[in-house]
């Protein structure tokens, strides 16, 4: 992580009290807003890089603090308290081995799709940016990126054998075997 240049370091301080405000606002707790703040601005300054000069610093630091919160309260959100591990007994976990076999099976199908299609994929699903977003980024029309981004599912889904949801997840064969466990 390398260190801003003062004027830059000077901006993110300054930016600390609105965006502690904004954290207490979200989360509706001190604590944890001062937590989502500090990895705030620990994100902000490990993709400082990423940050274009004569753009809106709040704006980029806001936009980081919410998609904290929403990463995070998407998380806890899954979570359930079993304090006895009554509900953990009676859960089962898939094997790994087909997993890591699907992952490097998707590495080879990704490098088949054309640059733009691939980029515009992996920055909307992997990334996760809004289309808006990385219509910027591309230099292109919000309608090309979602075209795009279209095409390589598709293309994807073909180069990998997809022909429906039931492709997705486990086989067969584990799903039936996870469910007599359960």
């Amino acid at each position: 992580m390398s260190t801003p240049e003062p004027a830059l370091r000077d901006a993110l301080l300054a930016a600390v009290p609105s965006l502690r405000a904004f954290a207490i606002s979200l989360s509706g707790q001190v604590d944890r807003a001062d937590d989502l703040v500090q990895d705030t601005l620990l994100r902000a300054l490990s993709n400082i890089d990423r940050f274009e000069r004569g753009t809106n610093l709040n704006a980029w630091l806001f936009t980081i603090l919410r998609n904290l919160f929403h990463s995070e309260y998407r998380k806890r959100r899954r979570e359930v308290e079993d304090p006895e591990g009554s509900y953990a007994s009676h859960l089962a976990s898939p094997p790994e081995q087909g997993a890591k076999l699907d992952l490097a099976d998707l590495r080879v199908a990704l490098t088949k799709l054309p640059p733009d299609q691939r980029e515009a994929l992996l920055l909307v699903g992997a990334a996760g940016l809004p289309y808006e977003d990385v219509a910027a980024i591309m230099n292109c029309a919000v309608g090309t990126v979602k075209s795009r981004v279209n095409r390589a599912r598709l293309r994807l889904a073909q180069l990998l054998g997809f022909d429906g949801v039931e492709d997705l997840g486990p086989d067969r064969l584990t799903r039936a075997a996870i469910h007599t466990s359960a």
